[in-house]
């Protein structure tokens, strides 16, 4: 048996309009393409679905039991089409995201809110971990968007890296804020968090101090730059963080400054090589671009 779907939408429609007329009408066809279309219907089937007598035209007793069959596979169709649709223009799936988490605090929550806003039907995941393992994770295709500290460990992989000057953070009482540019001299005898004591700031910073013989306390150490943020705010100390979590305006009490000479940092955001993303991971990764270039020098 080869059913087609004209010969569903065809027996719907004449069970509900009562006609071959009317049901014609409502399909836009004419009455002889349905009456054949009902026929190859029968013919498939191998009984009779409407009396066709003079004056007369009724669904049989086989047409009422199958009606209920034929309405739940035209909607079940529809909801098909509709959910093809959906995928076709981004409006369903989901993304899900990776980050080391320098930009998981501040950075991703802000940039993702307008985005499920337009979008309430796509989900979002955003994972932490580091650079080798969420590179490992893209790679895989479990993750469709990763943002990383280069160089990218992993082949299989399309990386976009982004080039940043880091800045001073301070409180703003500290006496280095009415400077209007900080320089290793600048922080003598104090206290300047780690990033994680090895990371590429890090050495940046403690090759311009031993080049201008600037001694500092090096006593902290904060894994993510929000969290050296959150302790700059306390007041005791200063760091130097990347222009993402650094100029962000959160109301405590932290200001910037630009430091000289330059120290940068770098960002990676890597997708899977020769894998085509979703149009809602196209879209989320067109967004995260844009937000990094107004932080690139």
């Amino acid at each position: 048996m080869t059913l087609k779907m004209r010969h569903l939408e065809v027996f719907n429609a004449l069970l509900d309009a009562g006609s071959v007329s009317r049901a014609a009408q409502r399909l836009n066809l004419t009455q002889p393409a349905v009456s054949i279309a009902l026929s190859n219907f029968e013919a498939e089937l191998g009984f009779r679905l409407f009396h066709r007598e003079r004056g007369f035209f009724a669904p049989t007793n086989e047409a009422m039991l199958l009606h209920d069959e034929v309405a739940h596979g035209l909607r079940a169709m529809s909801q098909v089409e509709k959910r093809a649709q959906d995928i076709l223009s981004g409006q369903t799936g989901g993304v899900s995201i990776a980050t080391n988490g320098v930009l998981a605090v501040n950075f991703l929550p802000k940039l993702l809110a307008p985005f499920q806003r337009e979008n309430p039907n796509i989900r979002v995941e955003i994972k932490v971990h580091s650079s080798r393992q969420i590179a490992s994770w893209v790679a895989s295709h479990h993750i469709d968007i990763g943002l990383i500290d280069p160089p990218v460990p992993v082949a299989g992989l399309d990386a976009e890296i982004f080039d940043f000057e880091c800045i001073c953070a301070v409180h703003k009482d500290d006496p280095l804020a009415a400077l209007e540019t900080i320089h290793p001299r600048s922080l003598v005898g104090r206290s300047v968090i780690n990033i994680t004591g090895d990371h590429m700031i890090d050495r940046q910073l403690d090759a311009l101090l031993a080049e201008t013989d600037t001694v500092v306390t090096r006593n902290t150490s904060a894994y993510y730059f929000a969290i050296a943020r959150n302790m700059v705010a306390q007041g005791n100390a200063v760091a130097i963080l990347d222009p993402i979590n650094g100029k962000i305006d959160l109301k405590d009490d932290v200001v910037w400054r630009p430091f000289r000479p330059r120290i940068d940092n770098h960002l990676a955001v890597i997708t899977a090589k020769g894998q085509a993303l979703g149009k809602a991971a196209v879209d989320i990764q067109t967004r995260i671009r844009t937000a990094l270039n107004q932080f690139v020098a």
